[in-house]
């Protein structure tokens, strides 16, 4: 079973949208957080601790992730989408998008 983490600024569209389409996918448990103080939800150290696979949407979000968690990551995979801020929640585009790119590594 993977623990997959899918992490934006605030939580409120990409990451919400990655966990909503990929919930229910087999072998995959998966939550989302956001990195900005004031995110919908946000990104906890169990939550890091959880997760074996960690998407963040913008090379950014891995930035602010690694100042921020550093001693948390430890072994952890990394791996940035480069989906920008651009769209809204359950955007098809965004699904579309995201499929795409996340699937390959789920499987």
């Amino acid at each position: 079973m993977k623990n997959v983490l899918f992490l934006c600024s605030a939580n409120k569209w990409r990451s919400p949208t990655a966990e909503q389409i990929f919930t229910g996918w087999p072998g995959a448990e998966v939550d989302s957080a956001g990195l900005n103080a004031g995110a919908v939800v946000e990104l906890s150290t169990e939550q890091l601790e959880w997760a074996s696979i960690i998407f963040v949407m913008e090379k950014t979000h891995r930035a602010k992730l690694s100042r921020k968690f550093k001693r948390h990551l430890k072994g952890k995979r990394i791996i940035c989408l480069d989906i920008p801020d651009h769209y809204e929640f359950m955007d098809e585009t965004l699904i579309a998008i995201l499929k795409a790119k996340v699937t390959p590594h789920l499987r």
